[in-house]
């Protein structure tokens, strides 16, 4: 399962799956009647046209007729894992299409008795996986068990495949490189705490071991990006962590990613390499958001060479992971 995408870049098709998305309680997390007015007052009359004109800059990316990137690549992983592993498998998109409720039909219908839910989020979010667990439970026969794959954010085999890809698109020469995550607002950090005095508590909260960690998406880009780091061989000062895609006026994770991009300049980075762990599948936050209006910051604000990796999309090795990842855990062993 990924996130989801609309139908095409058209405004009446992106209007219905942002209202689809932002009515979520899992992404805007106010009570239904606040929720609606916010979605139906403020942000439907004047985001879809936006939104449609970035969404067309990037359709067909990965080639003629694939339509959008995001569900053009979660196909290919599908498909890949089915022929690998020679089980029943099915594809679904959190919002939009392929549904929910006929992807677990199908499986059903094929005499499953056990579904594994594979989250293509490597951190954890309400926004994300939460979300997505819930509504599979929700359309799953009784009969059926489900059994999910966990938070894969430090896990050895996805850090390696992250890394080799990066590696492999650092230039010759470069400065510096920023990884960029999809940003949430705080309030979805602290709600997700279980300790409910941890999370954003002091500057230290994501390094002071905590039962936190276990749920709070922060801690584990930053484990994430440390790893990544290790792997690369680069010092703390080569690379940023920053936040983007942020939506409305309430406090989100800082630093913003658009902000940076507009100061690396001042700081003496010309050569900018940037990457985006949160995703392993390119869409519009990678390729129009960063690797389009971000890069137009950046040149604009003084920058010079500008470097975007891919995401995982269907490179092998992180095929060959996500094989290993769903073997792993279709004895039901996975946690949710």
């Amino acid at each position: 399962m990924n996130l989801g995408t609309p139908a095409s870049y058209e405004r009446e098709d992106v209007r219905s799956y942002l209202a689809e998305f932002l009515m979520d309680r899992h992404v805007l997390d106010v009570a239904w009647p606040i929720r609606r007015a916010i979605v139906s007052g403020f942000i439907l009359p004047f985001r879809p046209k936006r939104s449609a004109a970035a969404y067309a800059r990037i359709w067909d990316a990965a080639g003629a007729g694939t339509g959008s990137p995001l569900l053009h690549y979660s196909k290919l992983c599908e498909t890949a894992l089915s022929e690998r592993l020679n089980i029943p498998s099915a594809l679904a998109m959190r919002y939009g299409e392929p549904n929910i409720a006929d992807a677990v039909a199908g499986l059903v219908a094929q005499g499953v008795s056990e579904i594994l839910l594979v989250p293509l989020y490597p951190q954890h979010a309400d926004s994300t996986r939460t979300t997505s667990i819930a509504a599979v439970r929700a359309a799953l026969p009784a009969e059926v068990a489900l059994s999910v794959l966990p938070p894969f954010y430090a896990d050895p085999g996805y850090l390696d495949a992250q890394a080799a890809l990066i590696e492999d698109h650092l230039p010759a020469q470069w400065d510096h490189l920023l990884l960029s995550y999809h940003g949430l607002p705080e309030r979805h950090i602290t709600t997700a705490d279980p300790t409910g005095n941890h999370c954003l508590a002091g500057n230290d909260c994501c390094t002071v071991p905590s039962l936190a960690h276990a749920t709070c998406y922060r801690h584990q880009v930053y484990e994430t990006s440390r790893l990544l780091a290790e792997r690369l061989g680069i010092s703390p000062d080569q690379y940023s962590v920053s936040f983007q895609s942020r939506l409305g006026r309430l406090p989100w994770l800082t630093p913003h990613t658009d902000q940076l991009l507009q100061e690396f300049s001042e700081r003496g980075v010309n050569n900018l390499v940037v990457a985006c762990p949160a995703f392993v599948a390119d869409n519009l936050e990678t390729l129009e958001e960063i690797g389009m209006a971000g890069r137009d910051l950046f040149i604009n604000a003084g920058g010079g060479a500008f470097t975007l990796v891919p995401c995982l999309n269907d490179e092998s090795a992180w095929i060959e992971i996500l094989a290993e990842f769903t073997a792993r855990n279709l004895s039901g062993s996975g946690q949710a």
